[in-house]
């Protein structure tokens, strides 16, 4: 009995080993979106997207409190109506985003003209060479904050000159500015040709792990790419993001600092809880290659040494200057000068 025993137990093992195997080439490969779908849509309301409302219903039915004693808003909005309409032909100007928002103060700050807001939500753009997206963005997520009846800032991180753009960076510099204005208690890291669909897609943070919201975008058929992506837009309390030591500042041009940011998250102890595939609709607005942004070569290089280099590089070694920091009519501009990429070091030859 004690040989079928010993016999037994390594084989268990190796059998428990392969299936751990397939179960990750099952997870990581594209279709692993497909096993997440099924899980939301079990998980919540099925949404249909083929009906929707406009942005800006009902949100004028709301005027300011004749009392500086305001209550606590509700805790779920009165103002949400799940799907709505996102579309990209006719470009807005300021003007007409600014009209259509008059509740909106210098510098993209909003709070609730007639109820005090139970959460405080910074919104953290990257941003150089977009001015369309920008426009899309701000005319469609003004209004979707505002029905989530959220004290809330939009900062747009801009990266004066021509060099090598750093999306990680520029993100860096503004949880560091943002949070010289305000405690916020949610950090949105957010790129500026996402649009969301869903107003249930609540801008707050979970208490206790960094979080994504764009898990259905259209660019992936409305799935999730694969399992730990952390792309387009995520959150995260400040405590959160000063634990994971914030994104790396070594990743020039694109690609490789999402991949990285939730290795930190695991390195960290923490884990990355996703927004349901059915409520994390997002739209995207088409664009080219930007210049200035290619393709990062050294991407692969910089996510193998990520397990040594993470306590080092990020939030604890961030440089940069600050140009100016300007309270625009609908956000905050941020302008900064994040340095250069560093140069290959060439070997000398000996003659």
């Amino acid at each position: 009995m004690n040989r079928i025993r010993t016999i037994g137990k390594p084989c268990f093992l190796l059998i428990l080993a392969f299936l751990q195997v397939l179960f990750f080439v099952v997870m990581y490969r594209r279709g692993s979106s497909k096993i997440f779908e099924s899980f939301s849509k079990r998980n919540g309301k099925n949404w249909d997207y083929s009906k929707v409302k406009d942005i800006y219903t009902n949100l004028t039915l709301f005027t300011p409190a004749l009392t500086d004693e305001l209550q606590y808003c509700p805790p779920k909005s009165p103002l949400l109506v799940g799907p709505l309409s996102i579309t990209f032909q006719n470009i807005p100007s300021l003007k007409r985003i600014l009209k259509k928002n008059p509740y909106v103060k210098r510098g993209g700050l909003y709070t609730p003209p007639h109820c005090q807001a139970r959460y405080k939500t910074a919104i953290l753009i990257p941003h150089r060479n977009r001015e369309m997206h920008l426009r899309h963005l701000l005319y469609y997520l003004h209004p979707f904050l505002q029905r989530q009846q959220l004290h809330y800032r939009i900062y747009l991180i801009h990266q004066a000159g021509n060099e090598t753009f750093n999306r990680a960076k520029l993100l860096n510099v503004g949880v560091r500015e943002s949070l010289k204005d305000e405690d916020w208690d949610c950090l949105f890291l957010h790129d500026v040709d996402l649009i969301p669909e869903n107003d249930h897609n609540l801008y707050v943070c979970d208490e206790t792990y960094p979080k994504h919201f764009s898990s259905a975008m259209d660019k992936f058929n409305y799935r999730l790419p694969y399992w730990s992506y952390f792309g387009g837009v995520s959150a995260m309390t400040p405590e959160q993001y000063m634990k994971i030591n914030g994104f790396p500042n070594s990743y020039w041009g694109w690609g490789g600092e999402d991949d990285d940011i939730a290795y930190r998250v695991r390195y960290a102890g923490l884990k990355i809880v996703r927004v349901p595939l059915n409520i994390g609709h997002y739209k995207m607005v088409t664009h080219n290659t930007d210049k200035g942004n290619e393709e990062n070569q050294k991407r692969f290089d910089l996510l193998v040494k990520s397990p040594r280099k993470w306590k080092e590089d990020g939030m604890n070694s961030l440089e940069y200057k600050l140009i100016s920091k300007r309270l625009m009519y609908l956000f905050t501009n941020i302008t900064v000068d994040v340095g250069v990429a560093p140069k290959d070091k060439k070997t000398k030859t000996r003659s």
